[in-house]
């Protein structure tokens, strides 16, 4: 996000994020920042960064385990006879 608006200099952040993986955080802090830029930046610019994707969050989430599979669609074994 900060390197869309030009502004890689203008800012120092903090970032602290645990949990999930290394891409989910990479993608939890680039959401952070966008959002947090949203309430420096002007109108215009957070078209931008919505037009690009920036601030919409990922919203895949993990599914339930269904009665009788073992996982969430892993079955046991087909047996034909």
């Amino acid at each position: 996000p900060l390197k869309v608006l030009g502004s890689e200099n203008s800012f120092d952040i903090f970032i602290k994020a645990n949990g999930g993986g290394l891409a989910g955080q990479a993608q939890a802090v680039k959401l952070g920042i966008a959002r947090a830029l949203c309430t420096v930046v002007p109108e215009n610019q957070q078209r931008l960064l919505r037009s690009l994707g920036l601030l919409t969050r990922d919203s895949r989430i993990k599914e339930r385990r269904m009665f009788g599979l073992k996982k969430a669609r892993k079955a046991s074994q087909f047996s034909k006879r």
